[in-house]
């Protein structure tokens, strides 16, 4: 297993594993980490929006909706400490990876009002 750490928003929030990106996603449905393309045409899922009061990551290109449910209970481990994120990938140790950056939808980034700590609103 590959154990990764990466930040949870700013520069270097996207950590691309063997090719394939990945974000850390804050939303009212729950924290986890998050392919950045979708599995259906490889649209920019990172810029995704919920369906209203479902669990559901609704794609910007093709309005394929991925459930959110089965990212947090069976996707990539991950645990938060501050705005860092330690994720464990399903690739063996070596697996070329890289840091950069992707904008995250205010969905994803967690910065719309309800889901933001009580001080913050």
């Amino acid at each position: 297993m590959l154990v990764l750490t990466f930040a949870v928003s700013g520069a270097g929030n996207c950590v691309r594993v063997a090719g394939a990106p990945y974000v850390y996603a804050r939303s009212r449905f729950g924290s986890f980490v998050l392919p950045a393309r979708c599995p259906h045409r490889g649209g920019p899922l990172h810029l995704g929006v919920f369906e209203p009061d479902r669990p559901r990551l609704v794609c910007p290109w093709h309005e394929r909706a991925s459930s959110v449910t089965r990212a947090i209970t069976a996707g990539v481990p991950v645990v938060r400490n501050g705005n860092r994120a330690t994720a464990v990938f399903p690739h063996p140790p070596g697996t070329p990876h890289e840091l950069t950056h992707l904008p995250l939808s205010p969905d994803l980034g967690g910065t719309h009002p309800e889901e933001r700590p009580c001080a913050q609103r």
